[in-house]
């Protein structure tokens, strides 16, 4: 040697990189760092390119790639840009994963869940998006081969399926983990599936001809979602007309004149069809797919049990009651 290029020893490496001494010998045995020189006495000097050589090996190793991997860079094998492009997408996914973890743990954390819960709800926040669609759309398929109001249900379910991000916030897992309890429930299978107003039941809707009855429902829906579109209240002004419309198709439907005791049995037909653990799925879905609110899918009861309770019989409503005139 001349002594123009200054050698280093395997502690001056170390010194120079921090790289331990020992993880330097397994790099210098295994052929990922060989020596530049070795002295008489056997000792393994280093120039300044196996230090170069020797820091692209500590980054990269920091940055979880694999021997193999540094190797084909080392060797020109392989471009440090596609590697660092690989290892990026990788990295992404391992901070998805960490980012679901840490929802679930605080949802753990603030359920104060039992062991067996804990077990389910991570099961069912590590399920794919295919298994995940899988479950809701084998509980609608159970309410579609149910009767003709549960086809309804599963009909209007099929609009709007919860689809749970790849990367949750902690309000959506803990909605999601939600509905999965929900959907997995025979009772609220049986629930969802009579949410609504049974309309061609003879004794909810006595003496009313079975078409006419089987649009009563998607028609009040309809107009209730119409009113809350157009930010009327049911205490509103503006909610009267709306009022009348809905009762004077029922007063058609049934032959019945417009009267407060028609108004008073009709709240209390949507008092028993509304269920607030439907109503909850529903605000399930919207903050699971961080949709704002759908008017259309709002139970409509509660707002015409409101409108309902605070309204009057229209005048021409009133003068059919006076006169005994069946609607028909």
């Amino acid at each position: 040697m001349n002594g123009a290029t200054p050698l280093h020893s395997i502690g001056e490496l170390s010194a120079r990189t921090g790289v331990p001494v020992r993880t330097i010998r397994f790099y210098s045995d295994t052929g990922l760092l060989p020596p530049t020189h070795r002295t008489p006495a056997g000792y393994r000097r280093y120039g300044d390119a196996a230090l170069g050589r020797l820091r692209l090996v500590r980054v990269l190793r920091e940055l979880d790639v694999d021997l193999p991997t540094v190797r084909r860079v080392l060797d020109g094998d392989l471009p440090v840009a596609e590697v660092a492009a690989a290892h990026a997408d990788a990295t992404a996914l391992q901070i998805r994963a960490l980012r679901l973890r840490q929802s679930m743990l605080r949802l753990v954390a603030r359920r104060g869940s039992s062991p067996e819960e804990t077990v389910l709800m991570h099961r069912l926040t590590r399920l794919s998006s295919d298994e995940r669609r899988r479950m809701v759309a084998d509980f609608i398929a159970g309410l579609g081969a149910g009767a003709p109001d549960a086809r309804g249900a599963a009909a209007a379910l099929r609009t709007a399926l919860p689809d749970l991000p790849d990367e949750p916030s902690d309000a959506q897992l803990t909605a999601w983990v939600e509905i999965a309890e929900l959907v997995a429930d025979d009772g609220f299978r049986a629930r969802m599936a009579h949410a609504a107003l049974p309309p061609a039941d003879e004794e909810a809707l006595p003496g009313a001809a079975p078409e006419a009855a089987a649009e009563l429902v998607p028609f009040v829906r309809r107009t209730v979602a119409a009113a809350r579109a157009a930010d009327i209240d049911p205490d509103d002004d503006d909610a009267v007309p709306v009022v009348d419309a809905v009762v004077e198709r029922f007063a058609a439907t049934l032959g019945r004149p417009d009267s407060p005791e028609l108004r008073a049995w009709m709240a209390r037909q949507f008092d028993a069809g509304h269920d607030p653990l439907v109503e909850r799925y529903w605000r399930l879905v919207w903050t699971v797919n961080d949709w704002q609110v759908v008017p259309a899918h709002l139970p409509f009861q509660p707002w015409m049990i409101e409108a309902l309770h605070r309204s009057r019989p229209a005048a021409h409503g009133q003068s059919h009651g006076q006169g005994g005139h069946r609607c028909g």
